[in-house]
């Protein structure tokens, strides 16, 4: 597998390969540690693995009349690319309900594949009728009008201490969330790649009787 700055393999390459366990495996292997925020985000998610690329917004609380509400946030989903994944940096706050059925519905149309929110969302039934990928803390009825915005999109944001960039790419499955920096995103994704096929190599060889410690010790994989 060929790699540059950015790996050659398309994203719907890696999502039919990879999942989110090998990219942290990957990622741990060249120093990269702490890459999947440790917290809980219930997932209302498409089956399969959501991978793209971060638009990330940062959120503040407020306990105020907004006389912009919404404009941060709107310029966002209208600003999603094609195959990306929209991170709202909330501080895990669950004052509101900070993404629902219209943001979804914007977002889609704006080539966005799924979000990852570190805060509360609404409109479930109806995101979940949508098909759209949402990773969240939990949900909220009320609505961020006066309660929570947008205060900054296309920065660097942080969930649980761990950096999500603009472009990153990003994967999130029923085991968690990760994200990959685009300063090592070649190499990880080459580890992961190899991985995979290590694994499928190995658990071949433990179906077809060999014991897992014999495994381990005559591939290296676990």
């Amino acid at each position: 597998m060929q790699t540059n700055a950015r790996t050659r393999i398309s994203l719907e390459q890696l999502r039919e390969t990879l999942y989110a366990a090998v990219v942290a495996d990957a990622l741990d292997s060249i120093g990269y540690t702490h890459q999947s925020p440790r917290i809980s985000l219930p997932s209302l998610a498409t089956p399969g693995l959501l991978v793209g690329r971060c638009k990330t917004t940062l959120w503040a609380d407020m306990a105020h009349k907004d006389p912009k509400p919404y404009e941060l946030e709107l310029d966002a989903v209208d600003g999603c690319g094609e195959e990306s994944v929209l991170i709202a940096a909330a501080g895990g706050s669950m004052r509101s309900g900070i993404w629902g059925e219209l943001l979804t519905t914007a977002a889609k149309n704006s080539g966005c594949l799924g979000a990852i929110i570190d805060g509360a969302i609404r409109d479930v039934a109806k995101i979940r009728d949508i098909g759209f990928s949402v990773y969240a803390r939990g949900t909220c009825v009320y609505d961020s009008q006066n309660r929570q915005r947008v205060i900054n999109i296309d920065v660097p944001v942080e969930i649980d201490g761990v950096k999500f960039s603009p472009g990153d790419l990003v994967f999130a499955d029923e085991d968690g969330v990760v994200v990959v920096p685009q300063e090592v995103e070649a190499i990880a994704i080459e580890k992961a790649w190899n991985k995979v096929h290590a694994e499928n190599i190995t658990r071949d060889a433990i179906r077809a009787g060999m014991k897992a410690t014999a495994a381990y010790e005559k591939y290296g994989v676990l």
